[in-house]
């Protein structure tokens, strides 16, 4: 079976963490551990959007697509060192929801109506979307799941956290 050829989507909207607009670390984001990787997330989400739309809402069927091939290392890390004999993981450790949960976040902050997807790309470079996520996206696109897709990419490494976030459209839209 061949997948039908999609053509590449255009971009509306973009922002990138860190960038010339969004210096220096993320505002905490409450309910999650705030060196985590959901404030860069949602914080680069916010910003791609109010771009694009202004305040929230955002009108129409919005995706959201979450790439990121590590993870959130500091939650993991917070884990490992919460499992040490004497003590107890905090509620807000269960890193395996969190990526789901601040996805839901901002969903939810911006009444976005599409599907919500999570993927680990097979290679990520900080600061850029992988193919792999862009590929999914013009997917949902042309198969009529959503008018918008937001797909933010978000790394954390020795060299910094970096986050970029791109609002997506179809071709002739």
């Amino acid at each position: 079976m061949t997948t039908p050829a999609t053509t590449a989507p255009r971009v509306l909207a973009e922002a990138r963490r860190p960038g010339p607009d969004l210096p220096g670390p993320p505002p905490p984001l409450p309910g999650f551990t705030p060196a985590g990787l959901a404030p860069l997330i949602a914080d680069t989400a916010d910003h791609c959007l109010r771009a694009h739309h202004g305040p929230p809402p955002a009108p129409g069927r919005t995706a959201l697509l979450l790439a990121s091939a590590g993870g959130d290392l500091a939650t993991a890390r917070a884990i490992d060192r919460s499992a040490e004999p004497g003590h107890r993981p905090a509620p807000l450790l269960f890193f395996q929801s969190n990526p789901n949960a601040v996805l839901g976040h901002i969903a939810a902050r911006w009444g976005l109506t599409g599907p919500v997807v999570a993927i680990s790309p097979a290679e990520a470079v900080p600061g850029t979307v992988p193919a792999d996520a862009y590929e999914l996206a013009a997917l949902l696109l042309a198969d009529g799941d959503a008018d918008h897709v937001l797909v933010i990419a978000a790394e954390q490494g020795t060299d910094g956290d970096h986050a970029v976030a791109v609002l997506l459209t179809g071709p002739a839209d």
